[in-house]
């Protein structure tokens, strides 16, 4: 009978050796002389090879030529413990099988370090690198670990749609959604394009945001989460955006600002703390490349701390709660302030920058930090008003390194209040009178927030660009693969 196949992964972690095994996998790299051969083999499982070794004697000599980086193959042998350093067992190959050649001349993934920048032009081939490998199993921990945390607290996986007619941040900026083919749309009689003809019968976009709709859910449901895709058509080519990223978005009845803010900070600790527990041969591998990488930088462009020391500090500490006029005034006060060291100035009332968020994290704190009760001016249609009538309960959560990873506020409860603001900010009653329709029918004080799945794994795998933790970014002028 035919060996089964084994995970690299468990047969690293096996005590139980002088027994036969199949692996399968790419050949990371090949070494040795006339008389034995030491191949690297990695099937993705874990960031680890297991070395084969290849007795020359008992093999034909084509078939060991074939063996080159990047090829692939099933090998049946003896699992032993190992003699080399670096692990503890081994296979000395009995049979291989190669599945798939790949000619060294054109293979572009060689022995040699490429830059991140090569990589994304070869996304399809990425995944094989030991970074990537790493930074997409992290991926898939934090999605698996997100869904256990809502899972265990009753909450409720909505699926929202993608294809919406609202635009729930108010900004504009959507993919449009159409059959119509260009250049033919039919018109109106004042000569605009007549959407009642198109598919859904109304001007139709991409979301980029599925909180509107599961404001619904928990309006019954008490406590619900979106997990999906959203889009964004912001021409922002910068390392921190994305033409098309994931959000988490739970929602929550009966829950005010501080409860809000409890959910957060707690999720964002279980999901570091499942990273650390689970992940950790990935991140000493992400942490080695990260020093190895900062050696080349300025000094004053290196990160404060390694990449689990980053992780532990969110662990350790809990996070200072404090207004946005609290937090302008420490920035007005700051050295960076009065030096003229900020690119961006400080003032009541502006959409603190990157720069501000970080001072107060990594410099003035050196703690995580929520701010709270923003200017409304600044912030969105459907926050909660406060009494001052200048500020809205929001908040926004801030980490080292990357500023504000998590949004979100108390949610207006009041129809009137929310039905004026909606006027004022010029949004048409029409399209929303669904979402107004839940503060006439038992309407309760309720909150939620969203965080950027990207920005949650640029944090964890401390990568210094977005487009490297998504498989295939999508971003201005750029939609291949």
């Amino acid at each position: 009978m035919e060996q089964r196949r084994s995970f690299i992964k468990d047969l690293l972690q096996s005590t139980e050796v002088d027994r036969e095994v199949n692996a399968k996998g790419w050949v990371r790299t090949k070494r040795g002389n006339k008389q034995v051969a030491f191949v690297a083999l990695n099937d993705g499982s874990t960031i680890n090879n297991i070395q084969v070794v290849v007795d020359m004697a008992n093999f034909d000599e084509n078939l060991i030529k074939d063996i080159t980086t990047g090829a692939s193959l099933s090998v049946t042998g003896t699992l032993v413990k190992s003699m080399g350093q670096g692990q503890s067992v081994e296979i000395q190959a009995k049979e291989i099988e190669i599945y798939g050649t790949a000619d060294s001349e054109t293979y572009p993934l060689q022995k040699k370090g490429h830059s991140l920048e090569f990589l994304r032009e070869i996304a399809h081939l990425r995944f094989r690198t030991n970074t990537f490998g790493a930074v997409f199993r992290i991926r898939h921990a934090m999605a698996f670990a997100i869904h256990n945390y809502f899972n265990d607290r009753n909450f409720y996986y909505l699926h929202t749609p993608i294809v919406t007619g609202s635009d729930a941040e108010g900004a504009g900026e959507m993919f449009r959604v159409s059959t119509f083919e260009p250049g033919k749309e039919p018109k109106t009689e004042e000569g605009k394009i007549d959407y009642t003809e198109d598919f859904f019968g109304k001007e139709t976009n991409l979301t980029v945001s599925g909180q509107l709709e599961a404001e619904l859910g928990a309006t019954a449901l008490s406590n619900v989460y979106t997990f999906g895709p959203t889009f964004r058509a912001e021409n922002s080519n910068t390392p921190r955006h994305l033409a098309e990223f994931w959000m988490i978005e739970p929602e929550m009845a009966f829950y005010d600002i501080h409860d809000d803010m409890d959910l957060a900070e707690d999720m964002l600790k279980y999901l570091v703390k499942y990273a650390l527990d689970n992940c950790i041969d990935d991140l000493k591998f992400l942490e080695n490349r990260l020093i190895e990488e900062e050696k080349s930088k300025p000094q004053n462009e290196r990160s404060e701390m390694p990449l689990i020391e980053k992780l532990q500090f969110i662990l350790n500490d809990d996070f200072v709660r404090l207004t946005y006029t609290e937090a302008v005034d420490i920035l007005k006060n700051s050295k960076p302030a009065k030096k003229g060291k900020f690119q961006f100035p400080v003032e009541w009332g502006i959409d603190l920058q990157s720069e501000h968020e970080r001072y107060l994290v990594e410099k003035h704190f050196k703690k995580p930090v929520i701010l709270i009760d923003y200017p409304r001016d600044i912030k969105a249609f459907y926050m909660k008003q406060n009494d001052d009538g200048k500020t809205v309960r929001a908040m926004d959560i801030l980490f080292p390194g990357i500023g504000e990873i998590i949004g979100g506020s108390q949610r207006e409860e009041n129809y009137d209040k929310l039905s004026a603001r909606i006027k004022e900010m010029g949004i048409p009653e029409k399209d929303m009178w669904w979402y107004l329709e839940t503060r006439k029918f038992g309407t309760v004080p309720h909150s939620g927030f969203g965080l950027g799945f990207e920005r949650l794994v640029l944090f964890v795998t401390g990568m210094s660009n977005i487009r490297d933790v998504i498989p295939f970014p999508r971003t201005p002028k750029n939609a291949e693969f």
